[in-house]
């Protein structure tokens, strides 16, 4: 593994550095930091969005021919962890890197032609109709139904945890079109807009005070067929082609590293319980030093999946390694920030988080989103497959059990 830089790269490296220190302005900066989960307010991901595509750079994983940069593996990589290291705002993972590049892969040049470009403007902001009451880590058993009525299907169900559902304008969504044959098998992957007759959203506000998730009922929704991707109950398959992407993800050590810089600066200004700063406290040293470890592995496995890559080899079952401690790490990080903090993590007053907000968190700066990114952060060994599913994924891929 080949840990430096050639001259094409590290130049690359500076010219995004350069972007990043003329556009990134200190109101979106400054915004991205009270966001505790993985939406940014909508407003502001709109904003950044278009500047990045006014450059061109709206869509790294992408083709050319799509729209996208057509960037080399360490290319997306830098880019990658030099957005993490300046605080960008996050965009919508739910259209740049999931139905996207899904539609590259199983949609029509009619969808492809019609979808894209939006995505890439802004014009659409999508959710994912996944997980169902009943169907979560089962997904397979889920029961929204789509019933053919001519050219159009017929949709009545519900959909849950539906992230972004309350801004999006868009859904892409699985439902059953057949109960025959294998659970699997009955299922269609469609598109639709969220204005439809018969769509409602209702929000579910998590334990950090965050309005993120909701649940989306569906009352004799008409959708048309042509909105389909790939072939009637063959949705399975597509379903599992966009899971690559939603489970790939990049910069992990970047965004730990950060974590853990914010973490090292709390506790310095933090009084231990005896003398001096909470940083030279013997006890939470070693706690931070071994989280200090944890995240300097992921950063070289994060390399070593990176080198992989770039001469065309396969990681296997790397990226499931990578989802699992990032996500583990997250929270450990969170909890040694809780605290840190100490009695400061019970007060949360949820205004003090809203951009432009005129009222002062209780206690000092740095403790106002200790707590919601420690609450919210629950979620991030569940989403995007389960610490539970990715060890499966290993045993199988590594230990061939």
């Amino acid at each position: 593994m080949d840990l430096d830089m050639k001259p094409e790269e590290a130049a690359f490296r500076d010219e995004v550095r350069t972007f990043l220190n003329d556009n990134l302005t200190d109101d979106l900066k400054a915004h991205a930091k009270l966001t505790s989960g993985i939406l940014t307010d909508h407003p502001l991901r709109v904003e950044w969005l278009r500047v990045l595509n006014a450059r061109g750079w709206a869509a790294p994983s992408w083709p050319k021919e799509f729209g996208g940069t057509g960037w080399s593996v360490m290319q997306k990589f830098i880019y990658a962890s030099e957005c993490a290291a300046a605080g960008t705002p996050g965009l919508s993972s739910m259209g740049l890197s999931m139905v996207g590049p899904t539609l590259m892969g199983h949609g029509t040049d009619e969808q492809r032609a019609y979808y894209l470009p939006k995505i890439l403007d802004g014009s659409h902001w999508w959710c994912q109709g996944y997980s169902e009451p009943g169907s979560g880590s089962d997904l397979a058993s889920l029961q929204t139904r789509a019933v053919s009525d001519g050219d159009d299907y017929i949709l009545n169900g519900t959909k849950i945890w539906t992230t972004g559902a309350h801004v999006a304008n868009h859904m892409f969504c699985l439902v059953r079109t057949s109960t025959e044959g294998k659970k699997q098998q009955g299922i269609s992957f469609i598109l639709f807009p969220m204005d439809l007759p018969g769509i409602s959203v209702e929000p579910i506000i998590t334990m950090s005070g965050d309005h993120e998730v909701n649940q989306v009922f569906f009352d004799d929704v008409r959708v048309p067929k042509a909105n389909r991707v790939g072939a009637e109950n063959n949705g399975w398959t597509v379903a599992k082609y966009l899971l690559e992407f939603e489970r790939g993800g990049s910069a992990h050590g970047a965004n730990l590293r950060n974590a853990l810089n914010r973490l090292k600066n709390i506790a310095q200004t933090e009084v231990s319980d005896g003398e001096g700063s909470l940083i030279d406290d013997p006890t939470f040293r070693r706690k931070v030093d071994a989280a200090d470890i944890e995240v300097t592995a992921v950063e070289f496995t994060e390399h070593r999946i990176m080198s992989a890559l770039s001469t065309g080899q396969n990681p296997g079952a790397a990226a499931s390694m990578i989802k699992l401690r990032g996500s583990t790490m997250t929270q450990t990080i969170t909890e040694l920030g809780v605290e840190a903090i100490s009695h400061y993590f019970g007060p949360q007053v949820l205004e003090a988080r809203t951009w432009g907000a005129n009222v002062a968190p209780v206690g000092p700066a740095h403790t106002l989103m200790v707590a919601p990114k420690y609450l919210n952060g629950r979620a991030n060994t569940i989403f995007g497959g389960s610490n539970e599913v990715q060890r499966n994924i290993m045993a199988k891929a590594v230990l061939g059990l």
